[in-house]
């Protein structure tokens, strides 16, 4: 069995333990205890970012002011930013104000933290989007080629190469495609993606043509793998067989039959893939120098910026959970077996 379909079947076997219990548990419904544990696991992700924040080397009050700065000045500050309080008291007035909407003033430049995030999340968000609408598509069709040439040459040759990009880092693919499309070799689109963080990345095409290649060859080898496995299992069912004993054409079969029926595991892998974005997308933005969440996170992560640092870790932990979330109920809504699971 692959990852992807070890992946899977564990997700679905998560999700299908729920109904085998006492009578107790199935009083609530499943969807709302999922919904229950992602929001401890928010609290508790909010307590680790915290924590992470507190150990940082450097000094906040020091990357402020300088290393000119005088001991009065430093002390002065900190007090002002009330980082000489308690550890406990200053975490729970974050959650309390972060509950509440309000994220904070930047350490650095003095901006509300909402200002610097929101349109960075939207340049982050454009850039996945660009990538799954290109990866999709190219990985069915891929998928699907490869499952109905099973053994063949073009099978081997699509497993190969999918194989070997899903064991590259997403740094060494977005350094491979600025060697070749932007520096040495062919000069055809820039290196680096220099734009406004506050204009949006639609509007500056060029700039999200490799970062968005960039992670289509990191989540597609993934996808393809995965449909692949499962047009195999559609292909080799019954129905199929029925439909191919019937005299029913062997393209009208993989297309109306095999392949309908394997895409309840491509729509899951594909939650999946959003998922692995919010993390994974921040070391292509890095490489690209992608004025996304990546960077700003790098960059508070950089001058200290504690507050900063806090709100755009738990953003992309608050997506990583949503989809996650997502991905369950999509599990449950198109697989028969488990649909009474969600009521």
């Amino acid at each position: 069995m692959t990852s992807a379909e070890s992946g899977l079947s564990e997700r679905t076997n998560s999700i299908s333990n729920p109904v085998e219990g006492s009578p107790r548990r199935r009083v609530v419904p499943w969807w709302v205890r999922r919904i229950g544990g992602g929001f401890l696991t928010l609290f508790a992700v909010s307590i680790l970012i915290f924590l992470a924040t507190q150990v940082l080397p450097g000094d906040a009050a020091k990357s402020i002011l300088g290393r000119d700065a005088t001991p009065e000045k430093l002390e002065a500050l900190r007090a002002q930013l009330g980082l000489n309080r308690p550890a406990l008291e200053q975490y729970l007035d974050w959650a309390r104000n972060f509950v509440t909407g309000d994220f904070g003033l930047s350490l650095v430049n003095n901006r509300s933290v909402e200002e610097l995030l929101v349109p960075r999340a939207m340049n982050t968000i454009a850039l996945a989007l660009c990538a799954i609408v290109i990866a999709l598509p190219l990985s069915i069709l891929l998928g699907s080629i490869s499952a109905a040439r099973r053994d063949g040459p073009l099978d081997q040759g699509i497993s190969v190469t999918s194989l070997t990009f899903n064991a590259l880092p997403e740094f060494v693919i977005g350094l491979g495609l600025v060697v070749l499309f932007a520096t040495s070799v062919m000069k055809i689109f820039p290196a680096v993606s220099i734009f406004p963080p506050e204009e949006s990345a639609f509007s500056n095409p060029a700039a999200l043509v490799l970062p968005a290649f960039a992670l289509v060859l990191a989540i597609s080898p993934y996808l393809i793998r995965l449909v692949r496995a499962s047009l195999i299992d559609a292909l080799d069912s019954e129905y199929v067989l029925t439909a191919r004993l019937r005299g029913i054409p062997e393209r009208r079969i993989l297309v109306n039959h095999a392949l309908r029926n394997s895409m309840v595991p491509v729509v899951h892998g594909t939650a999946l893939m959003l998922a692995y974005l919010a993390g994974g997308i921040v070391v292509i933005e890095y490489v690209f120098r992608f004025p996304g969440l990546g960077g700003l996170l790098l960059e508070a992560v950089s001058a200290r910026d504690l507050p900063l640092i806090q709100a755009t870790a738990l953003f992309l932990a608050a997506v990583y959970v949503v989809v996650n979330l997502i991905a369950d109920l999509l599990v449950v809504r198109l697989t028969p077996r488990l649909r009474g699971v969600g009521a």
